[in-house]
């Protein structure tokens, strides 16, 4: 659109505030802007001299202009952050923060059942979040199991099937994570105190969590219940810990939204803290791309209305680097020249730091890279499965066993997306009995990175349990009892439908079956399987293994293959001495006097 095209249309632009659109002629979205008087906003689009080549090249791409008028600037300004989002137009300032955050659900149902989820559903529940490090969630959720018990069961917990009495106390309930609500052990007003309590600790308020548990301390020491007035006493030091290591501010009546700022050429880059009560609940970094040189002051302003509407913050206070004006007249703004506002701002500042250079190093390694597609491959990996960082080592565990007997576990290493086989190790399980994946698994995960911290070496960035939910808490034991649960990102990848499980979670994640990200996991978990039983077929090879049949006296080596070749595992031979017919099956292979001997070892030992 020229300027005397303009003219035509200038005086049907109203001088009140509001927003403007920009169009080309195909009727696609260019631009939207805010403005205090939209008649001399749109119209220095077409009468200055425009110094920057993308502004001008706007200008001559648009062929149709929309507006809408409000009541104020703050209105216009909502509208204009709210309309980026939804439609993203190809000259303003784009967020490249594409991810899909989790929440936390309170399931709207009798006894609300609390777990993560990515989609948000209209059916009255209640949703907390979203949540930009589900591992520091799932590290909170853990911390409240062991200090509010709410029920992690999905039963149709009804009054009615209540009252018929349709349910059964579980173990969780012995164990004191859960009051029994099922048989109507719990009432509801008890479960939603409970509820109350786990928010105010997802918001960081532990004051009255710790303020409850302190009274019901009380009232059991003064009834002579000590057993519980000493568990109470437990989970308030327990509290008190985890506020002294949350708590980063000395005011702990801060409430406030934290954002730094630095810019490189065309980029921008925030950090975001959300802190309540002294202590931070959410930290996120950002970087925005600028497309009509927009200043730094409107770079931030965007990208905070932005983040506090993902983020769902509802501060009254943020606190900046410089002076910005912000459209918002509830919304105070403070530049902090020191004090507990200018340590907020300087971590927030060590973030953006951290930010920016970790992108520079995923850069070089692109560059230095043989293979750039490995790269893309691994950022693609962190995108899917929300890792902090860029898995350049992963390791990957599996266990193999022979004939239902003699168990060994093998791991495989890959680093920068290829296979790393000078890291490859196998364990010969040396402290599980019989069969048993679980233990397996501990004692292969347990051993493995027991070494790692003996020898202060770098732990990987993400842990491929081959297995369910089994098998990764098994794992998770092993690393929580070397303290170094913290270190790595550690997933459960189910054998059959390859469901990929974290720990903590409920639900599962499930990939698209032909994403490039699942296709490596596949790779990764093909290549532990060759190796596993490789090894196992060298051991076997070499005669290292001995058949726990050949442990029976009177049975040899030749009639232990013999039965093997007939019920192909020694589980099977004990299943059917279990159903009482092993003994007339095994005798059919090997005579009967042997099979009573058989028979008579297996129940013995069993």
């Amino acid at each position: 659109m020229t300027a005397n095209e303009f003219q035509h249309i200038a005086s049907d632009i109203p001088k009140l505030p509001g927003i403007y659109k920009y169009y080309n002629a195909e009727n696609e979205l260019l631009y939207v802007g805010k403005a205090k008087h939209l008649r001399k906003r749109v119209s220095s689009y077409f009468i200055k001299t425009l110094t920057s080549y993308k502004t001008y090249e706007l200008v001559q791409r648009i062929a149709k202009i929309e507006f809408t008028i409000v009541n104020s600037e703050q209105d216009a300004f909502l509208l204009e952050n709210t309309l980026i989002k939804q439609f993203q137009p190809k000259y303003n300032i784009n967020l490249k923060d594409d991810k899909s955050y989790p929440f936390l659900v309170i399931k709207n149902e009798p006894f609300p059942r609390i777990f993560f989820t990515r989609n948000k559903i209209d059916d009255g529940s209640e949703y907390l979040g979203p949540y930009t490090s589900v591992k520091k969630v799932r590290e909170l959720l853990e911390f409240i199991k062991q200090t509010i018990p709410l029920r992690n069961c999905s039963l149709n917990l009804t009054n009615s099937n209540i009252k018929k009495k349709k349910f059964k106390v579980c173990l969780e309930y012995h164990l004191g994570n859960c009051k029994g609500p099922c048989e109507g052990l719990q009432t509801v007003e008890d479960y939603q105190e409970g509820l109350e309590q786990m928010k105010n600790l997802l918001k960081g308020n532990l004051a009255p969590v710790i303020r409850h548990y302190k009274d019901e301390m009380k009232s059991n020491a003064t009834a002579l219940n000590f057993e519980k007035a000493g568990l109470q006493k437990q989970k308030i030091e327990f509290l008190e810990n985890y506020e002294s290591r949350s708590v980063v501010a000395n005011a702990k009546s801060i409430n406030v939204d934290v954002f730094s700022f630095q810019q490189e050429k065309e980029i921008g880059y925030i950090n975001f803290l959300m802190v309540r009560n002294g202590a931070i609940i959410q930290t996120h970094t950002t970087k925005v791309e600028t497309h009509l040189e927009e200043t730094a002051e409107e770079i931030l302003v965007y990208t905070i209305a932005q983040l506090r509407t993902t983020f769902n913050s509802d501060a009254a206070e943020i606190v900046v680097p410089f002076s910005i004006v912000y459209p918002q007249s509830d919304i105070q703004v403070k530049v902090p020249k020191g004090g507990d506002r200018k340590k907020l701002l300087e971590l927030s500042a060590k973030n953006v730091n951290y930010f920016i250079e970790e992108l520079k190093q995923k850069e070089r390694l692109r560059l230095s890279s043989k293979n750039p597609d490995k790269v893309k491959l691994l950022e693609q990996l962190q995108l899917d499965l929300q890792l902090q960082e860029l898995p350049l080592h992963i390791e990957c565990f599996d266990n193999s066993n022979f004939q239902g007997s003699y168990p060994v576990s093998a791991m495989v290493c890959f680093k920068k997306g290829e296979p790393s086989k000078k890291d490859y190790r196998h364990f010969n399980v040396k402290t599980v009995e019989g069969i048993n994946d679980f233990a397996s698994m501990k004692e292969a995960v347990f051993r493995r990175y027991k070494r790692l911290k003996e020898e202060n070496q770098d732990f990987p960035q993400l842990i491929i349990i081959d297995g369910g939910k089994g098998q990764l808490s098994s794992a998770i034991e092993a690393l929580t009892e070397l303290g170094v649960e913290g270190n790595s990102t550690v997933i459960g990848l189910a054998k059959n439908i390859e469901e990929i499980f974290f720990a903590g979670d409920s639900a599962s994640l499930k990939l698209a079956y032909n994403s490039n990200s699942l296709h490596f996991i596949r790779r990764i978990r093909d290549e532990v399987h060759r190796f596993g039983i490789t090894f196992h077929r060298n051991k076997r090879s070499k005669g290292t293994f001995k058949n726990e049949l050949e442990e029976i006296p009177g049975i040899g080596k030749q009639t232990a293959n013999e039965l093997l070749k007939t019920f192909k595992s020694v589980k099977n031979i004990r299943e059917a001495i279990r159903t009482g017919k092993g003994e007339i099956e095994i005798g059919k292979v090997i005579g009967i006097t042997r099979a009573k001997m058989v028979v008579k070892y297996f129940i013995g030992k069993d």
